[in-house]
């Protein structure tokens, strides 16, 4: 069978990988994907350090070593980022001279402090190409318009750029002529030309997510059904128009007269690289920003989760100048609606820029932790204290290894519970949870957007989640951990039909100032249906326009969307579908709550993705917490222990409710699971009988 990531290549695209952490590096990871999937380069931002860093052991030892000599923070941040993008282009370089310097490259990105500051920019892109001493290293530099003057300066030194948050095709131009020129400079004096690298990262999905809010937004208030039907034909579509009309302009600079000057020195043309092409909206395929964006003289960088998606079901085929009228006519059409592109793709920069800045600090903040915490001795937070268990605990968590169990989840391969075909689908289609902090990550900013303008006008006094089970077991957590804050509305979750228990939250609410949420994943959940029913009966003989004060979330394609619809719901949240109820918490399902609840849901995805890299497929078992703690709960299972006891301490209490029912889920529907036991009173060892862990 043969490998799409392979194939791509073949048409002269190349994949990169957008990721990068210690133990992709030395766990032979990133040598195998060079080797088996013919990967040719790897992106970083301060976003993916931060994630890695903090989320993993990874750099534990070393931070030891560079704590111990009294560097500050910023040079411990140094030190550890250079070492990686040094290793990471040592392990690349057989890839950079075969291919005559064309791929092989890692990026580093200058401090996006300075992203405004043209020579502060300048200085440090040279200063760390210096350092890092490798030919097929990248300084990614911001399209910003201070960063253009420093793009065409790091040119003319020599140094290898990767331009970084481009979003319009105009900004686009004003960073192929700041290239052009620096080569001009060179060519000028009688510099050299030839290897000297530049991509020009034009970011693609963030287009899609905020174009299509605004698009949504006015389909559910349009006042006919054409209108909306034309509005809902744009959706999802201005994102990949944005990027092949961007392509056009690359074709018209790289391979017209002007360039064909410099390319006669041996010049290499700037080849658009697509970036942020993970998908985030389940209606669409995983694979729709690099399955529509094929064609030579480009590079698309890829995430985890969408290069296993690639790898798995992607399309090869010759798409990036296809359809081009009618992506033309698409930007005329947005106009016509009120959306100005260029509008949308100024605040994307902005905004990428900020969160940029955010996640460095962010970065910054935790190595100062993590300092301190080594410094106190305070860094494991995972002990296991198993007697008689400890060496077949220790025997099964290399054996995960020997099989290579965590990449295998990682892939989502379904082999690894089930041989019969049947059962593989349904456990393929129930593993997006492993992946779903990458698709909310690109979300989160829309519904911190949308809990603002609920705040705003104040119409609102209380939330209601109307669900049932893994729907609505996260909010109740939510509720319960969290309880109000200041300024936003309260929160009630509604999962009984029990009539008491309806009257006593009914009671507590003014019907036309409650925010309904009906959450049912199938969309044909009885009894959220039935909460729905009776509360759009209350509202509409209070309220003009009840569907203003529901929300909806559901998996596309649900009745419950065509309902919601309908009754033009305030705000319809559509769930990626391969997520089980109770496994829901980090999906629409769990942080539309926690939004409109006012936790920080920003700071909720940085935790998960932190765990998530705890967790991930190259870190070694011994070291890897789901792996430790799954051979724990199994192997103590298998030797009678199969009641497992959960403590919590009391402010997270309902915490441990939700695991025991995620646990009961997993493991309890062949008659031979694990019984979870929560809530109940803590005793002496010498009360709990042989059956216990």
């Amino acid at each position: 069978m043969s490998n799409p990531l392979v194939e791509l290549m073949k048409l002269g695209q190349s994949i990169w990988y957008d990721n990068i952490r210690r133990a992709l590096l030395v766990s032979g990871d990133l040598q195998k994907k060079i080797d088996e999937d013919d990967l040719r380069g790897v992106t970083s931002n301060p976003t993916i350090f931060e994630k890695a860093i903090t989320g993993s052991t990874d750099y534990d030892e070393q931070l030891r070593s560079l704590v111990s000599s009294g560097l500050s923070v910023k040079d411990i941040y140094e030190a550890l980022v250079t070492d990686d993008i040094g290793r990471a282009a040592d392990i690349l370089k057989p890839v950079y001279d075969r291919t005559d310097g064309l791929d092989g490259y890692i990026s580093l990105e200058v401090s996006p402090r300075l992203a405004y500051d043209t020579e502060g920019t300048i200085e440090e892109a040279d200063r760390l190409f210096k350092r890092l001493g490798r030919k097929n290293v990248m300084i990614k530099i911001p399209a910003a318009q201070e960063g253009l003057p420093a793009i065409e300066e790091s040119i003319y030194r020599g140094i290898n750029i990767n331009v970084t948050m481009i979003f319009s095709i105009e900004n686009y131009q004003q960073v192929a002529e700041a290239f052009i020129k620096g080569l001009e400079r060179r060519a000028t004096e009688g510099k050299p030309v030839d290897h000297i690298a530049s991509v020009a990262s034009f970011f693609v999905s963030r287009v899609d997510t905020a174009i299509d809010t605004d698009l949504e937004y006015k389909a559910r208030h349009a006042e006919t059904a054409d209108e909306k039907a034309r509005l809902e034909g744009m959706l999802g579509r201005a994102a990949v128009a944005n990027a092949k009309l961007a392509y056009q302009k690359f074709k018209e600079v790289f391979h017209g007269p002007r360039f064909a000057d410099l390319k006669a020195k041996g010049a290499q043309v700037q080849r658009c690289l697509w970036a942020s092409t993970g998908t985030k909206n389940p209606h669409y395929s995983d694979v729709l920003y690099v399955d529509n964006l094929i064609g030579p003289e480009t590079v698309n960088t890829v995430p985890p989760a969408t290069y296993t998606a690639i790898r798995d079901h992607g399309k090869v085929a010759l798409t990036l100048e296809q359809s081009l009228d009618q992506c033309r006519a698409l930007f005329e059409q947005l106009r016509a609606v009120s959306i100005d592109i260029k509008d949308v793709t100024e605040k994307l920069q902005k905004d990428g820029l900020a969160a940029f800045v955010t996640s460095f600090d962010t970065l910054a903040e935790s190595i100062e932790s993590k300092r301190d915490a080594i410094l106190s001795g305070i860094h494991e937070r995972l002990t296991a204290s198993l007697g008689s268990y400890a060496e077949t605990v220790s025997t099964a968590i290399k054996e995960t290894d020997k099989g290579d169990v965590m990449r295998r989840i990682w892939r989502k391969d379904a082999k690894l519970w089930k041989e019969d075909e049947a059962h593989q689908k349904i456990i393929k289609n129930a593993l997006g949870w492993l992946t779903v902090p990458d698709q909310m990550i690109g979300v989160e900013d829309d519904l911190i957007q949308f809990t603002d303008r609920i705040r705003n006008v104040r119409e609102f006094k209380h939330v209601m989640v109307c669900g049932m089970g893994g729907s609505s077991l996260c909010p109740e957590v939510l509720r319960q951990t969290f309880g109000e804050r200041d300024g936003y509305p309260r929160l009630l979750v509604l999962d009984s039909t029990d009539p008491d228990v309806f009257s006593s939250i009914a009671d507590q609410i003014d019907i036309t100032h409650c925010l309904f949420i009906i959450s049912s994943k199938s969309g044909t959940t009885t009894e959220p249906l039935m909460f729905y029913r009776y509360w759009y009966d209350q509202v509409s003989k209070r309220k003009e326009n009840p569907g203003e004060c529901f929300v909806a979330i559901t998996d596309p394609g649900t009745k419950m969307e065509a309902d919601a619809t309908r009754d033009r719901f305030k705000r319809i949240f559509l769930n990626p579908p391969d997520i089980g109820g109770r496994y829901s918490a980090l999906s629409y399902f769990g942080l539309v709550p926690a939004a409109l609840m006012g936790v920080d849901i920003k700071k909720l995805l940085d935790r998960a993705e932190r765990i998530v890299h705890a967790c991930s497929q190259v870190v070694p078992a011994g070291d890897n917490p789901g792996t430790k703690l799954g051979a724990i709960m199994a192997e103590c299972a298998k030797a009678g222990r199969d009641k497992l006891t959960l403590i919590t301490d009391p402010k997270i209490s309902s915490f441990g409710l939700w695991v025991e029912q995620l646990i009961a889920e997993s493991t309890g529907k062949e008659g031979k699971g694990i019984v979870p036991i929560a809530g109940e009173s803590l005793g002496s060892p010498s009360v709990y009988g042989n059956d216990r862990l």
